[in-house]
């Protein structure tokens, strides 16, 4: 009997107690029985939500703000190591002016037998641009960095909301939005750098001209019912495993949050 491919899900749930409430979150699980589950922005601490689903063991890093960002990974593969936030940055350069981003449950990082696995909430840029200078200079160079230093070891597969479309065919208005949060030159430039360091968009490997497929949809003016949306959310992968990458998918009939969940599946 041939072994099933691994299945890893990545979801920014914007607020799991929410996506509970709406009876949206456990259904899922259940229905897609990913082997890993990475959420982002989960706004809540473990214990603040009734989740049952016991196959799973739960990792949280949240915020030290209440209801603020925060990550979490649902895995039924027990990781042989984890690793919270970037320990290659340095706190002291990491303040800014919206707080102290290493405290903001942003990164989880596991280690399996064949790869390393690392969930991301990357700081947004904010609609004012506030907190762009501090993403390009420190956040995007730092944290891959840390990628190419765990890539030393065994391969790396990384997920997570980057707050960034990389091309123009991930959004659906790519001329109104030029430097706009999330499709700065600077953010994009984040993303090249990311490829130009080996790693693979899974999607956009897979499916290189598909377009019109989105994982985020603002809530405002009915953009999810027009898809008027962007691609910020992925799963990329070193070079090494490129030989190992089954299928790549996008969710997005699924509700309950304003991004919707993304997949791949290793046959490793």
């Amino acid at each position: 009997m041939s072994k099933q491919p691994l299945k890893l899900i990545s979801w920014n749930v914007n607020g799991l107690r929410a996506v509970l409430r709406k009876n949206m979150f456990v259904p899922f699980v259940k229905e897609h029985s990913p082997d890993v589950l990475c959420l982002q922005e989960t706004k809540a601490n473990q214990g603040q939500a009734e989740i049952d689903l016991p196959e799973y063991e739960e990792i949280w890093n949240s915020a030290t703000k209440p209801g603020y960002a925060g990550t979490a990974i649902f895995t039924k593969i027990k990781p042989l190591s984890i690793v919270y936030d970037l320990p290659n940055a340095d706190p002291k350069q990491f303040e800014d002016g919206f707080g102290q981003p290493l405290k903001e449950g942003r990164v989880i990082s596991m280690e399996f037998a064949n790869f390393f696995l690392v969930n991301v909430y990357t700081p947004n840029s904010k609609r004012d641009l506030k907190r762009l200078l501090f993403r390009y200079h420190l956040w995007d160079p730092t944290f891959l960095q840390y990628l190419k230093e765990l890539e030393i070891q065994k391969p790396v597969v990384f997920c997570g909301d980057l707050n960034v479309a990389h091309k123009e065919i991930d959004l659906a208005r790519p001329k109104d939005n030029h430097q706009n949060a999330g499709f700065t030159d600077e953010e994009r430039e984040g993303a090249d750098k990311i490829v130009e360091a080996g790693f693979i968009d899974t999607f956009r490997h897979l499916y290189p001209d598909k377009k019109d497929t989105y994982t985020w949809w603002s809530t405002f003016q009915r953009a999810r019912e027009r898809n008027i949306g962007w691609r910020i959310d992925y799963f990329f992968i070193s070079h090494k495993m490129k030989p190992h990458l089954v299928e790549a998918s996008i969710h997005e009939h699924v509700l309950g949050s304003d991004h919707c969940p993304i997949e791949i599946r290793l046959d490793i």
